[in-house]
């Protein structure tokens, strides 16, 4: 049995090593929201509840910004492979252009929203907690856009162990800023919701010079931006990165929405139960993020295969990803399951919620698998420069099949959140299993050409 896994025992170990940084920096992303979350439960019911709709809200925007970011990483992999060293840096400068752009424009949408938060018909308090807090982790989108073009281009071209270690920094930033503003450290005032806000704000925008700063500087990218500079738009350029960095924006949103539209769903039963959601989802996304970066690493693998037209490598790599993100997300799951009642402790004391956490917390460690196996397809696919497919594959799988589910399980069949998580692990598994296909069916088609 274990002889037939022996082909894959080479790209385990490189795969590996190129997806340990990213799925580091990727959780160093989630630790930020984790450390809000948890730092902001010691204040009360109603504060967690606000960070909820607050992050609920953002994160539809925020992932949209950063799947526009990753068109550029498939063409920079596969340029790479292809030895097109100068074709890369320019489109680091496109990507430089897209970034500002797109993370103004998702500013001005969410802060707008921040404005109407009243027709989400959430508790008042809720509402009223969560603006201010909302409009000062939408201007934290621009810097996050910076950050993520110049690690996506770094990250292209096989370097993640840089926006790791900046990652780990931001997030250490944050804490620090959390600890002061939210309780009011070193004399400071204690902003408590909004404290936490600024803390996001400030170390995102560390983490954007420093980035910027290591890519530019350093010499291991000299021969790819010898000539590097922010010129007029190249139209050419950006229609390459925005045909596969919308689609895949599109996918984030639609997944990510029906997560967000799950929550302003729990928000409709009451705060207590929102505020368990917020818990559950929080520690979900985070093992999410461990996945996720296994699936950047597979992107970067497949897409560098194929500028090769190596497919048998190709394939073998992308298989052991799966593999790869099976152990994880079986790990995860264990620890949910073993765990469901110590986890919410350690971001409220109200006993309430963490009773209606650990519920849900039961139904996040059945859809792990799912989760980790959908990611992976996604990621090799956009490798391969298919994401047209996987993203009618998502709407259908969260928008036609999730939400809708969702809401009969919740309040017509009157099963609360767990009702709505239950439809939530049926869409994850539909993706996972379309995306799966999809991708058998794209590794038949390379065959037949080589």
């Amino acid at each position: 049995m274990f002889k037939s896994f022996y082909k894959y025992k080479p790209f385990y170990k490189s795969n590996f090593i190129l997806a340990y940084p990213v799925v580091i920096s990727q959780l160093g992303h989630m630790l930020t929201a984790v450390g809000d979350t948890v730092m902001v439960g010691q204040l009360g019911t109603i504060p967690l509840a606000a960070c909820a709709l607050g992050n609920s809200i953002l994160s539809i925007f925020l992932v949209s910004g950063i799947g526009i970011s990753q068109g550029i990483t498939p063409i920079v992999a596969q340029e790479s492979g292809k030895g097109n060293k100068k074709i890369c840096g320019f489109y680091l400068e496109q990507g430089v252009i897209i970034s500002l752009i797109s993370g103004l424009a998702l500013f001005g949408i969410v802060a707008l929203i921040a404005q109407y938060l009243h027709v989400l018909s959430q508790p008042l308090e809720v509402e009223i907690a969560a603006k201010d807090y909302l409009l000062v982790i939408a201007a934290s989108i621009v810097p996050l856009m910076i950050f993520q073009i110049f690690r996506q281009f770094a990250e292209g071209l096989g370097y993640t162990k840089q926006a790791m270690y900046i990652s780990i920094g931001g997030n250490a930033l944050n804490i620090l800023f959390n600890f002061i503003l939210i309780y009011g450290w070193w004399g400071f005032p204690a902003y408590g919701l909004f404290g936490a806000g600024i803390g996001t704000l400030i170390s995102r925008i560390f983490m954007a010079i420093a980035m910027w700063f290591y890519v530019i500087k350093s010499s291991l990218f000299s021969d790819y931006l010898s000539d590097f500079k922010v010129h007029l738009p190249d139209w050419t350029k950006i229609k390459a990165i925005t045909k596969l960095g919308f689609p895949i924006a599109m996918q984030y949103f639609f997944e990510v929405g029906a997560f967000s539209g799950a929550a302003i769903m729990v928000g409709w039963i009451g705060a207590k139960e929102l505020a368990a959601h917020q818990i559950a989802i929080n520690l979900a996304a985070f093992t999410y993020m461990g996945a996720s970066g296994i699936a950047a690493a597979a992107t970067i693998k497949a897409g560098n295969a194929l500028g090769k037209k190596d497919f048998k490598e190709l394939k073998l790599s992308a298989i052991s990803s799966y593999h790869l993100v099976i152990g994880y997300m079986l790990i995860t799951a264990i620890i949910f399951l073993t765990c469901n009642r110590l986890l919410p402790w350690l971001y409220i004391k109200n006993e309430e919620v963490i009773a209606i956490a650990s519920q849900l917390l039961i139904l996040a460690a059945i859809f792990q698998l799912s989760d980790g196996i959908q990611v992976i397809g996604a990621g090799i696919l956009r490798g391969l420069s298919d994401v047209k497919i996987p993203t009618i594959i998502t709407l259908i799988a969260y928008w036609v099949i999730g939400l809708p589910l969702g809401y009969v399980l919740g309040f017509s069949f009157k099963m609360g959140p767990q009702g709505i998580w239950i439809a939530l692990s049926i869409a994850l598994t539909a993706s996972a299993t379309l995306l799966y296909f999809r991708f058998r069916n794209m590794m038949n088609k390379l065959a037949i050409q080589s």
